[in-house]
């Protein structure tokens, strides 16, 4: 049956060409934006995975931002302590130098004193965004004379929790003893060549420091006059030994430490290239195959114009039967 009223073939047609555009129109989006999954619409569970997935590389990306700050923090305090153990190495040599009959002592005092600003010039130097891991402003600090805590890694888990791991190094001082890691105190027994706690390893009754700490005037420092003894020399230099070995101890944990952080930020970096090729893997459009479809899809395009455009010709026919 015909009809002018209703056009069931263009009906039909119309229907193919909107489905077609709107198949066309998701193509050129995938095209155009380089994605097959942009929107939760067009797959909720994808679209979830990936935008946490986004969320978890930012905050990645501010870990490794956090992790080369500490690194410059460590290698600062590396480089300070090994210069400083160049410069007691020869304040080592001057002690030892003083041992010898008719030395001017006065003049090698001189010298020792010019090496102690230096010691002072490089603590002080030795700072890195406002850290200074050489000399102690003040030992009640728990910032200053504790446990340093350097981002570590972001990590989600399994139920979907996140935290902060950190990179820990212990660097409370334990008082009157070896155990100290700051160059300088200005509380004196919590930085090492401030510290007479070696002296008293040593088992000296006069507790040699190479100089007090600001705040901790008590100690005898080492210095050289005319008067001073062999035995006092023997004893500066067996201090300045000890001292000079914890210099090393420390300066060994700080290049572990910048070791541990350069593999962290490393492993980082990865980990984050990683995660983008895991996003791009649920989300990302495959481009030869989208321009296939796009070819295909313009290609049904014009055919469906043309059957809808055959359809409207149709009720013309019907002209011809009431032709006389």
């Amino acid at each position: 049956m015909s009809s002018i009223v209703t056009n069931n073939s263009a009906i039909a047609a119309l229907q193919t060409l909107r489905g077609i555009g709107r198949s066309l129109q998701q193509t050129q989006e995938h095209v155009s934006t380089g994605l097959r999954v942009g929107k939760a619409a067009d797959n909720a569970a994808y679209w979830s995975i990936s935008t946490t997935m986004r969320s978890d590389a930012k905050a990645l990306s501010a870990v490794q931002d956090a992790l080369g700050l500490a690194a410059n923090t460590v290698d600062t305090a590396y480089v300070g302590m090994s210069n400083a153990i160049d410069v007691m190495s020869t304040f080592k040599a001057k002690l030892v130098a003083a041992h010898e009959s008719g030395v001017d002592k006065t003049k090698i005092n001189d010298e020792l004193d010019q090496l102690k600003q230096q010691l002072k010039s490089i603590a002080a130097s030795a700072s890195f965004n406002g850290q200074n891991w050489l000399w102690m402003t003040d030992p009640t600090d728990p910032q200053q004379n504790g446990v340093k805590q350097l981002p570590g890694a972001f990590v989600r888990d399994a139920s979907g929790n996140v935290s902060v791991q950190t990179i820990r190094f212990d660097m409370t001082a334990s008082f009157d003893t070896d155990q100290v890691y700051y160059l300088i105190s200005n509380g004196g027994c919590d930085g090492i060549i401030t510290n007479s706690g070696f002296a008293n390893i040593l088992g000296y009754t006069r507790e040699w420091v190479v100089f007090n700490g600001d705040n901790h005037q008590i100690h005898p420092e080492m210095i050289l006059t005319p008067q001073t003894t062999n035995e006092e020399l023997d004893e500066m230099t067996g201090i300045t030994e000890l001292m000079l070995q914890r210099m090393v101890d420390v300066g060994s944990m700080f290049g572990s430490l910048s070791k541990r952080i350069s593999i962290q930020t490393e492993f980082a970096s990865t980990l984050q290239d990683s995660i983008a090729s895991g996003i791009g893997r649920l989300v990302d459009a495959d481009m030869e195959e989208e321009s296939s479809r796009l070819a295909a899809f313009q290609t049904q395009q014009q055919l469906a114009v043309q059957s809808l455009s055959i359809a409207n010709r149709a009720p013309q026919n019907i002209l011809s039967l009431f032709q006389p």
